[in-house]
Order: structure tokens, then sequence, then C-alpha cells
């Protein structure tokens, strides 16, 4: 019997370009100033700006807040090959 994958709500909020609130988060991969890396129910999210800081993670209810200056947001899918073990982040860099 095939299984389902039942997929979460997820919504992205950008106001002004200055404060994101995301939900439908499972991950924060990683931070900087410049770069924040989300894992969500829709896939891989790459918000890219200056300045960038994540002001409130709540990780049981898939939600994160962040600030500065948004420059880009982009979506990614990973899916992973059979008989392939590759790490997803370095799928995601190639």
């Amino acid at each position: 019997m095939e299984e389902r994958q039942v997929q979460k709500a997820h919504k992205l909020v950008v106001n002004n370009r200055k404060t994101s609130a995301v939900t439908g988060v499972l991950d924060v991969l990683s931070f900087d100033l410049n770069e924040i890396l989300l894992e969500t129910e829709q896939g891989m999210l790459v918000v890219k700006g200056t300045d960038l800081h994540v002001n409130r993670l709540t990780l049981e209810k898939g939600e994160v807040d962040l600030s500065g200056n948004i420059d880009s947001i982009a979506y990614s899918t990973i899916t992973q090959s059979p008989g392939k073990n590759e790490n997803f982040i370095a799928k995601l860099f190639k």
C-alpha cells in the first residue's frame, strides 16, 4: 500500500522588505547576516539580504519571524534519489 504524505500549511508574509513571518517551518538549517536557510513544508527556503536576524523561532509551532533588509526569497525542492546517500545540503549547493 502506498503511503501519502500530508503537507501542513505553509505561509510566508513579507512586510516592506524589512520583516517576514514564516509558518510551516521544520528546521532552521543555517543563518548569518546575509542568508537564512529554512526547511519548510514546501521545500527549502533561502532568504538573502543584509543585516538579517531570526527574531523568534518556535519549531513546535513551525513559526519563524525574520527581520533585516530582504533582497530575495527562493524555494528549492530536493528529492532523494534511491540508492544515493548524498547529504541534502550538498545537493542544494551543487
